[in-house]
């Protein structure tokens, strides 16, 4: 079956592109093809587009920004749903709608020239707007949830308004993370100082300035409450730790960076570490990055 072509005949509105390179969309840089990419360009798109896909039987994966997933090498024979066309982006008083395609850097500069604080914890996240949802994306001060009144979101063509308690937020957890697809949100933000909210923006910027540079994921594993993961690795002796062409960062070991591997190589480096730290210290570390397709 030639998926592009069924695509083009049932979803003719719909952007579309073939051979769609997982490597060339994703900050790790690896990773195979899809048959074809989808970008609806509004909830009622996704709507028609999901219906069509499980209609039709077509596989389908979702894809943001491309930061925190591992995707896998070879041909995908279906389709990938992204969402960089749902860019939506308004303020009413203290309240924000983002789409699904806004960046959180976009996002951040919006609040700040609206003097709307909350938003400077997501500051430099290489995120959108519907991964960070899904992914609740943040740090341990804030996480996005923290800011989400509601989502408006597509599971199997239903459209969907969910409250921020249906969402099912915890540390680095939502329900969007089983195949709803989030399309837009609507956050609450705080009025404050515009140049307050500068100063934050840049004390937040700076640390994540000492952030390994390259090609990464982001970090690997969740934080277990007992300390930071990338200490737990760091004590583990995993720094530096090399498969193929991955290889543990040594500025900081809860990242690991592809300096021309495949996603092999970092899916045994992942699934090495953390058989070493639960060995050595009983902890079982969670990723916090997902496997697509």
């Amino acid at each position: 079956m030639d998926i592009f072509s069924v695509l083009g005949s049932g979803l003719p509105d719909i952007r579309r592109e073939r051979a769609f390179s997982f490597a060339r969309h994703t900050t790790i840089g690896c990773g195979g093809t899809a048959a074809a990419a989808l970008s609806p360009a509004g909830t009622e798109e996704t709507a028609k587009t999901l219906s069509f896909l499980k209609k039709e039987g077509i596989p389908y994966c979702f894809l943001g920004a491309g930061a925190n997933v591992l995707p896998a090498e070879g041909e995908f024979e279906g389709a990938v749903v992204r969402f960089c066309a749902i860019r939506t982006l308004f303020s009413y008083g203290t309240h924000i709608f983002a789409g699904a395609g806004v960046t959180l850097g976009a996002l951040v500069k919006f609040t700040r020239e609206r003097a709307l604080s909350g938003f400077e914890p997501l500051t430099g996240i290489p995120a959108s707007v519907g991964g960070a949802t899904a992914m609740n994306a943040g740090v341990d001060v804030r996480y996005l949830g923290d800011l989400v009144e509601k989502v408006v979101a597509v599971e199997d063509g239903k459209i969907l308004l969910l409250d921020q308690r249906e969402c099912g937020f915890s540390k680095k957890r939502s329900v969007f993370q089983d195949g709803v697809a989030v399309t837009g949100v609507l956050l609450r933000g705080v009025r404050s100082d515009e140049e307050q909210i500068a100063r934050e923006i840049c004390r937040y910027r700076a640390k994540r300035a000492a952030l390994p540079k390259g090609r990464s994921m982001g970090c690997v594993f969740v934080n277990p409450e007992s300390r930071p993961a990338g200490k737990l690795l760091d004590e583990c002796g995993l720094k530096g730790r090399r498969i193929g062409g991955a290889r543990v960062s040594e500025k900081h070991a809860n990242f690991i960076l592809n300096e021309g591997g495949t996603s092999g190589d970092v899916a045994r480096l992942v699934a090495e570490m953390k058989r070493e730290v639960y060995e050595k210290t009983g902890i079982l570390l969670r990723e916090e990055i997902r496997y697509i397709p």
